[in-house]
């Protein structure tokens, strides 16, 4: 069982009376006492799924530090200026010259601001970062950023549905806000933006990206700097909008001083220790994880300040644990 919240309910609760009678033996020792005390027709967990479910229920020491939870799925109010940017592609359309448009918007949830409106021929990473880079470097950083949980944002086979993009914001600094699947209104007031931009800027659509874009940057200047909005008591967004006094200044180097040691997670997302290798996830390719043993043979895995999960090198997998990011929430939730 990979998952510590998979393992049936009697193996759980097996293991949680057997260290409340054995309080000093960690999960290799109450291991080797499921292998003596269960038939054979019972799949015995690794003893990293086994330290995991003992976290789940504060039966292990945690890291001597304070664990920092992500903002994740829970919503912000996003009251002043930058607090919170709303992130999305509106619906892909056909040019003129037959190719397909999917426009990618950002805007500031407090003043309406329309930060972003770029016509991309895809809705891949690379342009999507790339983009954000140059709107950074523009305007700075936000708290957070809200988006779906769709591409390029999420990754529905990543872990924790992380993608590259959203691992990119947090090593900025920047939380991650996912809405419910299915659940627009989350997001409304950039949903009713796109409705404007919509009925404003693609009836009928540019004969080129080239013709496209003009139309997005013409739409922006009069959306800010002309347009009266209501719930801004007849103000203009470009009136109550200011930059981030974040500025971009990059990624910010990783230290991981409370940790044994750091590891860098290969372009195939594993890391190596001990001259094994141990699978992490493609989505963390290139970033530095600290590893601290917490138990005989068991190390527990972070990135950043979030606690990602437990590995033993038996396994050579990932044993997660409760998601440092929120609610798991995937297109398929």
């Amino acid at each position: 069982m990979r998952y510590a919240n998979q393992l049936p309910p009697q193996i759980e609760s097996l293991i949680v009376r057997f260290k409340s009678e054995k309080p000093h033996w960690g999960a290799r020792k109450i291991r080797e006492l499921l292998v003596r005390k269960l038939d054979c027709d019972f799949r015995i967990p690794a003893k990293s799924t086994i330290h995991a479910a003992l976290c789940r229920h504060g039966l292990v020491k945690a890291l001597g530090r304070p664990r920092k939870h992500a903002a994740g799925t829970l919503l912000s109010a996003g009251e002043a200026p930058n607090d919170l940017w709303c992130a999305d592609f509106k619906g892909e359309f056909k040019l003129g010259d037959g190719r397909y448009c999917y426009p990618l918007t950002v805007t500031d949830h407090a003043s309406r601001f329309l930060l972003l409106c770029e016509a991309l021929e895809s809705t891949r990473e690379a342009p999507a970062i790339a983009a954000f880079e140059r709107l950074f470097r523009e305007r700075g950083l936000p708290g957070a950023i809200r988006s779906d949980n769709g591409v390029p944002f999420a990754s529905p086979n990543g872990l924790f549905n992380l993608s590259k993009l959203s691992v990119w914001w947090l090593r900025l600094g920047v939380s991650i806000e996912r809405i419910k699947p299915g659940c627009p209104q989350q997001n409304g007031r950039h949903e009713r933006m796109h409705l404007t931009l919509k009925q404003e800027a693609t009836r009928p659509p540019g004969m080129n990206f080239l013709q496209q874009q003009a139309r997005f940057d013409d739409f922006l200047r009069e959306f800010n700097d002309e347009r009266p909005h209501e719930a801004l008591q007849m103000k203009r967004p470009a009136e109550v909008y200011t930059p981030s006094p974040r500025p971009y200044d990059g990624l910010p180097e990783l230290s991981y001083p409370l940790h044994d040691r750091d590891v860098l997670v290969t372009a195939c997302g594993r890391i190596c220790m001990h001259r094994k290798r141990v699978n992490v996830s493609s989505v963390l390719a290139g970033q530095r994880l600290g590893v601290k043993e917490v138990d005989e043979g068991i190390w527990l895995v972070s990135f950043m300040s979030y606690d990602l999960g437990f590995i033993d090198l038996e396994q050579k997998n990932l044993q997660p644990i409760d998601n440092p990011f929120g609610p798991r929430l995937s297109p398929m939730s």
